[in-house]
C-alpha cells in the first residue's frame, strides 16, 4: 500500500536541502554559485518593445504636426480595455492620409504617431509595410500564403501603409489595395497611409471605389513641399 508523507517534511526538512546539494554536486554545480545567479532582467517597457520593432532610422521619430497629434488623441479616446483593470487597447478609430513630396517627413511622423500612442499607456498591436513590399508578398508564385498575408495586414488593429503609389499601377495592385482598404474601412480600423500623390492621381492609380472609401475613412494631412532630407544634407 502506498504511504503519503507530510508535504511539510518534503519542503522544510534539512534532508531535502542535503539531497539538492548532492544532486547539484553530482552535476558539477556549486550551490553557492547557483544561488548567486542574477534575477531575470526586467521585461522591455512597451516603448522599448515598440522601438525594437521599428526600422532603426525611425526609432526616435517625433510627431509634432497638429493634425497628426489630433489623430492620436482621437484613436486614444476610442481605445478600450478587454477587462476591468486591463490596459486599454487600440481596437478601432479613424485613419490618416499623409500626403506630400518625397522627404517631407511623412513616414517620420507616422512612426512618431505610433510612439505617441504607446507613450500614452495604450496597448498597440501594429504592422508597417511599404506598399511595394506588400504587393511583392502578395504576388502569385511567392513562397508565402498570399491570402494569409493579406488577412494579417487587413485585420491588425493599426496599420502603417507607407509610400502608397510608388509601385507601378496594374490591375493586381488596384485589386489588392482595394481589398485591404475595404476590409479596414468596414471594420473601422485605424490606418496610417503616406503618399506622394494627390487625390486625383490616387483616383487614376487605384480607381473610384478605393478613393471613395479613402476620402470617407481618412483625414488628409498636407505636408510642406520641402524635401527635408536634401536640406539636412546641405546643412
Amino acid at each position: 500500500m502506498r504511504t503519503h508523507r507530510d508535504p511539510r517534511t518534503l519542503a522544510d526538512g534539512p534532508s531535502v536541502l542535503d539531497r539538492m546539494a548532492r544532486i547539484l554536486a553530482a552535476r558539477g554545480l556549486d550551490r553557492a554559485r547557483v544561488d548567486a545567479l542574477p534575477d531575470e532582467p526586467e521585461p522591455f517597457s512597451p516603448e522599448a518593445a515598440l522601438s525594437a520593432g521599428m526600422p532603426p532610422r525611425y526609432r526616435d521619430a517625433v510627431a509634432d504636426h497638429p493634425l497628426v497629434l489630433a489623430w492620436t488623441r482621437q484613436v486614444a479616446a476610442q481605445a478600450t480595455a478587454p477587462s476591468t483593470g486591463a490596459r486599454r487597447q487600440v481596437t478601432c478609430g479613424p485613419s490618416l492620409l499623409m500626403a506630400g513630396v518625397t522627404g517631407a517627413g511623412k513616414t517620420h511622423h507616422a512612426y512618431g504617431a505610433l510612439r505617441v500612442l504607446v507613450r500614452a499607456g495604450l496597448g498597440v498591436r501594429w504592422r508597417a509595410t511599404a506598399a511595394a513590399d506588400l504587393y511583392a508578398e502578395l504576388r502569385p508564385g511567392t513562397t508565402t500564403d498570399a491570402e494569409r498575408v493579406l488577412a494579417a495586414y487587413s485585420r491588425v488593429p493599426l496599420l502603417l501603409l507607407d509610400d502608397l503609389g510608388a509601385a507601378k499601377a496594374s490591375e493586381f495592385v488596384e485589386e489588392q489595395t482595394y481589398r485591404l482598404i475595404n476590409h479596414r474601412y468596414n471594420a473601422v480600423l485605424p490606418t496610417l497611409i503616406t503618399t506622394n500623390l494627390q487625390i486625383r492621381d490616387l483616383k487614376a492609380y487605384l480607381g473610384d471605389r478605393f478613393t471613395s472609401r479613402l476620402a470617407e475613412m481618412t483625414t488628409r494631412v498636407e505636408f510642406e513641399p520641402v524635401d527635408r532630407r536634401c536640406h539636412q544634407r546641405a546643412a
